[in-house]
């Protein structure tokens, strides 16, 4: 079974970004047969360190750029949403419904997500083990969700930092099909850098490395052309011409 690849810059800076990332996406694909390629980006982050902080274009006219990757690209999409009523809106372009670490246990979006036939990823909260998302798995099979996975991406007790325990992926295989390495969030420094958050991208490889040796499924990967430029969760980001010495790492 192929492994899951998921790329793109994390917010909707603008058309002209997702474009240009998705075209590198697109190459990625075209070299790299052993892997599904799915192309992300958050249209609202609804969860930022500031309220100053840049927020994205908004559902409207970020499923209007999604479209158009979709069709323009022929790749699959994901997005996240953060509240209930916007998955029967997205799942008219999106394939994929990501449901953000911290809402992970909000029963209303859970079942709004999976009402919509869509394959649901869901990422294990920074407070939460791999064991605890067995109720949450749960909760996906009740509302009757087709397909869902779920993410790893680290645990969080406080002072800007994220542990990763990689037995988490083995705890949640237990009990679910896919389990995906969030390689690009589980470096971050949540608030790290006062009013934003900071990372150490050069850790990025090493997280996707260790969770091949826990054989996960897939892996997520938020990337940008010019990462300390970006407006949000730069410091994690991988830059893009570094991207394919990192998935030669994992074949």
């Amino acid at each position: 079974m192929k492994k899951t690849i998921i790329l793109g810059p994390c917010v909707m800076e603008s058309a002209s970004l997702l474009d240009e990332v998705a075209s590198f996406v697109q190459q990625m694909k075209g070299s790299f047969h052993d892997f599904d390629f799915v192309f992300k980006s958050s249209f609202d982050k609804a969860n930022r360190t500031s309220g100053d902080s840049f927020r994205g274009p908004g559902i409207e006219t970020g499923l209007l750029w999604m479209a158009d990757i979709k069709s323009k690209y022929n790749l699959e999409v994901t997005t996240d949403i953060h509240e209930s009523f916007q998955a029967d809106i997205v799942k008219e372009v999106i394939d994929i419904i990501q449901i953000p670490a911290f809402l992970c246990r909000q029963s209303d979006i859970l079942k709004a997500a999976s009402e919509t036939g869509r394959h649901v990823n869901v990422k294990k909260g920074q407070f939460l083990s791999g064991k605890d998302m067995e109720n949450v798995a749960k909760k996906l099979h009740e509302y009757g969700a087709k397909s869902y996975g779920l993410m790893e991406r680290g645990n969080i007790f406080g002072y800007n930092n994220l542990i990763v325990d990689f037995t988490n992926i083995l705890e949640m295989r237990k009990f679910c099909n896919q389990v995906i390495m969030d390689c690009t969030h589980s470096v971050q420094k949540p608030g790290g850098s006062g009013q934003k958050s900071g990372g150490n991208r050069e850790y990025v490889s090493y997280m996707a490395n260790a969770a091949k040796a826990f054989d996960v499924d897939g892996y997520f990967f938020e990337i940008h052309p010019d990462p300390d430029c970006a407006l949000s969760d730069g410091p994690n980001m991988v830059k893009l011409e570094n991207v394919e010495e990192i998935l030669k790492s994992l074949l």
